[in-house]
């Protein structure tokens, strides 16, 4: 669905953020294997979220929807069935990736796959260190979707993460929960905590040392009762954007997740000399949260964008929307984000050509981008390659650029943020 957008002169509201998508599939699924009934609040109503659901229902496991809320029916740690149909993630690595550490336990074999754009992102990453664990896994190219798991009895292990993933660290927790002894993660770069977090929910020790975290097969998981996913800060991200290159926006961005494993943008931008209040801070299912309020009066950026190391990781969904602030402020350098070539597109490549074609200096790196601050976009025709995270970037650009702007897909936002138009044009009233 190509769609046009016009320059904006202000914002102004409130903005209700759908649920966090990361908590969302991380709850359901130990929801699923849980012992009892789990009632998830504000789960996210997204596409990739729906992908995790589906396919814990072929597993077996009863689901249903009451009004906002999930309700999943545990099956325990030994009640999932064999599926008789491949289970399809869609566009979801959470899914595939966390799914394979789920399945990986269970004495069946299951095939999971997804859409093309799924069946080109690496696998290998998991793939090791469940054969590791002792699952018999099958791949295409011994890389790519479709998988073939084969599981049963597992052994925990000492495993150091090559790269940074919050995807494979959850995966490899999750598959310890049906191992035999303790699996013990360790993660050179810090990513984000929600699996850890949950597991405490959810009854299930994790001893957490340093740069370490180890679970103990065997044990039970409890079901809490009943859970919220905080909304999702990277979908914030994007209306954080947008309110401050609108000098006369005025935004209150409501229950959001404030992880510090995940506010990395914050501190890209407080580096910059923007400091965004946070109103009423609380903690919600063991997560942080908290109000954002931006107003004319929210200090903009008056130094360049620096990311690198840690803060990239801890940043890593972010990147697009930072570049387009970059542009349009004092400019951005990001490294050690080569793994933006391996999402739902090859986001660095992308940002890159999209920002050229609405006329901005951009030099493209193996790992990174450095953007030119400090330039007047004009309107362009986006190519988003069904990314998400690329159509709502350059949507933004739009609302301070000359002259209309097109995106190619917007349809495409439904992964994460379904009514992220909606709002978007509500907030221009």
């Amino acid at each position: 669905m190509v769609r046009r957008l016009e320059p904006a002169r202000r914002l102004f509201g409130r903005v209700q953020l759908p649920g966090d998508k990361s908590i969302s599939h991380r709850m359901a699924m130990l929801a699923a294997i849980a012992d009892g009934d789990t009632t998830l609040e504000n789960f996210s109503d997204s596409a990739d979220c729906a992908a995790t659901l589906d396919c814990l229902r072929r597993l077996g496991v009863g689901i249903r929807t009451v009004a906002s809320e999930v309700v999943v029916s545990g099956v325990g740690r030994t009640g999932l069935r064999p599926s008789p149909t491949p289970l399809d993630a869609a566009n979801s690595g959470t899914t595939i990736r966390l799914l394979a550490g789920v399945v990986a336990g269970q004495p069946f074999e299951t095939s999971l796959t997804g859409d093309a754009s799924l069946r080109r992102r690496p696998m290998r990453r998991i793939i090791e260190p469940l054969r590791r664990m002792g699952a018999v896994v099958i791949a295409t190219e011994d890389n790519f979707a479709p998988l073939s798991i084969r599981g049963g009895r597992l052994q925990g292990i000492t495993y150091e993460v090559p790269m940074a993933s919050a995807q494979v660290k959850s995966c490899l927790l999750l598959a310890g929960l049906f191992a035999t002894g303790k699996t013990t993660i360790i993660e050179l770069t810090p990513t984000r905590d929600h699996t850890e977090r949950l597991l405490g929910a959810f009854g299930v020790s994790v001893d957490v040392q340093q740069a370490a975290c180890t679970v103990v097969g065997g044990v039970p998981v409890r079901s809490p009762g009943r859970l919220r996913a905080p909304g999702d800060f990277s979908a914030a991200a994007f209306f954080i954007a947008a309110g401050l290159m609108l000098p006369a926006a005025d935004l209150s961005i409501e229950n959001v997740g404030l992880n510090p494993t995940r506010t990395g943008f914050l501190t890209v931008l407080r580096n910059a000399g923007v400091e965004i209040n946070v109103i009423n801070p609380r903690f919600e299912g063991g997560e942080p949260v908290g109000d954002l309020r931006i107003t004319p009066a929210t200090p903009r950026p008056v130094r360049p964008f620096q990311v690198s190391g840690a803060l990239t990781a801890n940043a890593i969904d972010e990147i697009p929307i930072l570049a387009v602030l970059g542009a349009h402020f004092a400019g951005l350098d990001v490294a050690d984000a080569g793994e933006l070539r391996v999402k739902e597109s090859d986001r660095l490549a992308l940002t890159a050509s999209n920002l050229r074609a609405m006329g901005a200096v951009v030099e493209e790196r193996p790992d990174g981008l450095t953007v030119s601050g400090g330039q007047r976009l004009r309107g362009a025709a986006i190519h988003t390659a069904g990314d998400h995270r690329i159509a709502m970037a350059f949507a933004v650009a739009a609302l301070v650029a000359a002259g209309p702007t097109t995106l190619d897909d917007a349809a495409c936002v439904r992964v994460s943020f379904p009514d992220f138009f909606t709002c978007l044009e509500q907030l221009q009233g």
